[in-house]
């Protein structure tokens, strides 16, 4: 497209029956480009996820206007009723509550009927959360895998991780406070004993980056008697460096049976987390090896 193209023109008004995605800062209100401000000034109504919430901050940028809810408790019913008022001309700027709209927030649904009835979309991008972890983080860039939120259901959950399990490139995964030691655990189980980043609070007073091995973020973490901000995974993608040789796990789950009067449990802990494998892998095996032994 020309440089000198009218979509690429700042000083362009906003136009009518135009749809704007509007990324809005994840915590520091000064991380919103002077683009943002001027859309969500001119804009005939903002659809906003949390419309209070977006109101407070607008104010703090002396920005008031017209806003209407759009969450994933409404999606369904809004986005029919913010087609028709973008069919009729108005200018519509939908944001999240924080980051980029549609990425792990409501929007999906609107930017499809939008496409579908030929309504124009434009991006005004911004702060991701998943890349400004990922650019802090020291873990490969040039490609990677954007899981967002997990599946609630741990079914589901669970066959998700495993499926990524083989992926080889770095992972993202997002979390609120309440799960992510759960989450870290069950990628352990899923995974083994990666490396990744714990992104919390980011851009805000008490951001927060911790780097280890998981367990090693784990153990970190657990003491805390409450974690508080939603919180940005990184976890290294499955690559030949994690690979190992899988005769001489199984014979140090022999030697480890055979010498070592703890637990089961206990010991496939310690193996998956020395090689980086999946303790249910881990554990399975040693199974298997124990019921040979009884048989014999």
């Amino acid at each position: 497209m020309p440089s000198n193209s009218l979509i690429n023109d700042a000083g362009e008004p906003v136009r009518p029956g135009t749809l704007y995605v509007v990324a809005t800062p994840i915590g520091h209100r000064d991380d919103i480009t002077l683009r943002a401000l001027k859309i969500l000034d001119q804009v005939d109504l903002i659809a906003a996820e949390d419309t209070r919430k977006t109101r407070r901050f607008l104010e703090l940028h002396g920005i008031s206007g017209s806003f209407i809810s759009y969450h994933e408790h409404n999606e369904n019913e809004r986005a029919p009723q913010i087609l028709t008022k973008l069919q009729n001309g108005a200018s519509i700027a939908l944001v999240s509550n924080a980051g980029t709209p549609t990425m792990s927030d409501p929007g999906y649904r609107l930017i499809k009927s939008a496409v579908r009835n030929e309504v124009t979309i434009v991006p005004v991008p911004g702060v991701s959360a998943a890349a400004t972890a990922l650019s802090v983080a020291g873990l490969p860039t040039d490609t990677f895998t954007f899981a967002g939120f997990m599946p609630k259901k741990k079914g589901k959950r669970l066959n998700q991780l495993g499926e990524l399990a083989q992926e080889p490139r770095t992972l993202i995964f997002y979390e609120s406070p309440k799960r992510i030691l759960a989450l870290i655990i069950e990628i352990l189980d899923t995974m083994g004993d990666r490396y990744g980043v714990l992104a919390r609070e980011m851009t805000k007073l008490h951001e927060e980056f911790i780097r280890g091995r998981l367990s090693e973020i784990l153990e970190t973490m657990e003491p805390r008697s409450a974690i508080k901000g939603e919180c940005t995974l990184l976890v290294t993608g499955c690559s030949e460096s994690l690979t190992v040789d899988w005769e001489t796990v199984k014979n140090e789950i022999r030697d480890q049976l055979k010498a070592s009067k703890e637990p089961v449990s206990k010991l496939v802990k310690k193996i998956s987390q020395k090689y980086g494998l999946s303790k249910n892998k881990v554990y399975q095996e040693a199974l298997r090896i124990r019921g040979q032994k009884t048989v014999d």
